[in-house]
């Protein structure tokens, strides 16, 4: 029968795949903007500070065109400028009011965004901001036939919402200025550094608690091979409830429920949504984190008797002291996360709970032999793939990416991430990682050390050393990868795969092992009481 901790670990695993595929902050790509001499400018997003009467307001962020001159990258040397509101608000026609290099303020429509450019130049604008009719940003390019895109001011597309509060001031008779600028990111920022150190850590945790547990399971029952057969068959199908071992069915079929959760998220995404996902997610970190902090708490004398002393409860059996006395304090943790989730330091106790949920599951689902590993992590790394780049094809947009934002469901994105604020990025945002980046790799990092402790290699010899350095070099080419990609979304799986498991499975064949490892997953161990009794029957 598997425990209460196994169920809660195969749920919580189906909801980590959701967000496995991002290992940073996201921009809007561009995959399908043509480019052409004198409109191949680069899709940059642009800082739009206000001044209204002198005071400074609210800022917006706009996103710049294919044509025009290149913005300004430092505040410093960025001009304030006075906005006028075009007359007609197209300016699809030269405007009636004089311009003497104000920013002229106009919607978009009723002709080519370089012919209201152009117009703009002609009338003395230093620069066009064009009111798009949503609240989104659009790319502004030039059109096929256009010839005319020699465009001397820069053009920037704002949102609707932030036109409109720009021209409300203005009709009030107020003095609006603003500045134009596109700070440039850091190609690294410190928060990739310590979440890389967070990846490699938690697994690296979670991967000695597991094996640790493994021995002491492997001493018991030798003590008992010497002892008694009978109790050592009943001991080994008792102990077998303390962790669940995924299968090879189980590895395709939790790959497949878990595009269909995320298909399920994606189509029913809403704030509703997003708060059932937080208090699961705050049930699963409970967990975690009583279960982290009993096993550490046990580790000391002064909590080894309570650890080890036990009361009944009704539905939940026997539950040691030592856990009765910290479930308290995690239950008190999750719940003001949960409710204080939106402040500027939250993400901190949201890291503290997803890696204790992380190490939890590691130590508690298990890969039995190299087999299941291969058949899981290429599974996801199909997964991955499929979800972040092909759905583009069919969704228009990759379904992976708007789950983990959390578009559409007016929330900062679901909790199932580790993330860290960019420091030194002057856009702001969260470098993140998914839990299944961490999980689905630890697993087969796990099994590695486990295999290694259970043969009595030492590191060299052995494959856990080799496996979580593939690991965390496979996590840094993901990171290469998203700043040479100016930020996008990455499927971290895509490197991270071939980097863990390419490397484990070439290391087996060079060393004779891989049968081994594909199909039992232990190393052969003797049996003594087979031994005893064959040295009877000879004597």
């Amino acid at each position: 029968m598997v425990s209460l901790e196994a169920s809660y670990a195969i749920c919580y695993v189906l909801l980590l795949l959701v967000t496995l595929s991002l290992a940073g902050d996201i921009v809007h790509p561009d995959n399908i903007a043509p480019k052409r001499p004198g409109c191949d400018n680069n899709f940059v997003l642009v800082k739009v500070p206000t001044w209204i009467d002198g005071v400074e307001n609210c800022e917006y962020v706009g996103v710049g065109a294919r044509f025009g001159p290149t913005l300004e990258s430092k505040e410093k040397h960025a001009n304030h400028t006075r906005v006028a509101i075009a007359d007609p608000p197209d300016c699809c026609s030269k405007p009636k009011n004089k311009l003497t290099g104000e920013i002229i303020l106009v919607h978009r429509g009723q002709c080519s965004f370089t012919t209201k450019a152009n117009i703009a130049e002609e009338a003395g604008a230093s620069a066009i901001l064009i009111i798009n009719y949503r609240t989104e940003l659009f790319k502004m390019v030039c059109e096929e036939n256009e010839t005319d895109i020699d465009i001397g001011i820069p053009a920037v597309m704002l949102p609707q919402d932030a036109g409109e509060n720009l021209e409300n001031h203005i009709q009030n008779k107020s003095i609006v200025s603003v500045q134009l600028y596109s700070p440039l990111r850091p190609m690294v920022d410190v928060a990739e550094v310590f979440l890389w150190l967070m990846a490699v850590g938690t697994i690296l945790c979670a991967s000695y608690w597991s094996a640790w547990t493994a021995r002491e399971a492997s001493i018991e029952r030798e003590k008992l091979l010497k002892d008694a057969s009978d109790e050592y068959v009943n001991t080994e199908n008792a102990g077998s409830s303390a962790y669940v071992e995924i299968s090879t069915a189980a590895a395709i079929s939790f790959v497949v429920i878990a595009s269909c959760f995320l298909l399920m998220l994606y189509k029913f995404m809403a704030s509703w949504f997003v708060e059932v996902l937080v208090v699961l997610f705050c049930i699963g970190g409970v967990e975690g984190l009583q279960t982290c902090l009993v096993a550490l708490l046990s580790c000391f004398r002064w909590f080894e008797h309570a650890g080890q002393t036990y009361v009944k409860i009704p539905f939940l059996g026997a539950v040691s002291y030592l856990t009765l006395a910290v479930t308290p304090f995690c239950i008190v943790f999750a719940v003001l996360w949960g409710v204080y989730r939106h402040v500027s330091f939250a993400w901190i106790g949201q890291d503290i709970l997803g890696i204790a949920l992380i190490i939890t599951v590691l130590q508690i689902v298990r890969i039995p032999n190299l087999k299941v590993g291969t058949v899981l992590l290429s599974c996801a790394f199909l997964y991955d793939i499929f979800w972040v780049f092909v759905s583009k094809w069919w969704f228009h947009e990759s379904v992976m990416i708007v789950v983990a934002r959390g578009d559409r469901s007016g929330e900062d994105g679901i909790p199932m991430l580790l993330k860290i604020p960019r420091l030194f990025d002057p856009w702001g945002g969260y470098s993140i990682i998914g839990f299944g980046d961490i999980i689905l790799p630890g697993l087969l990092v796990a099994f590695s050390l486990r295999y290694d402790w259970l043969a009595k290699k030492n590191l060299r010899a052995g494959y856990f050393l080799w496996a979580m350095t593939a690991y965390g070099l496979g996590l840094l080419i993901t990171y290469v990868a998203l700043n040479l990609m100016d930020g996008h979304g990455q499927p971290a799986l895509l490197y991270i795969v071939p980097f863990t498991l390419g490397t484990f499975l070439s290391l087996g064949k060079k060393r004779g092992e891989l049968k081994i490892l594909w199909a039992r997953g232990k190393p052969e161990m003797p049996c003594p009481h087979i031994q005893e009794d064959s040295q009877s029957t000879n004597q």
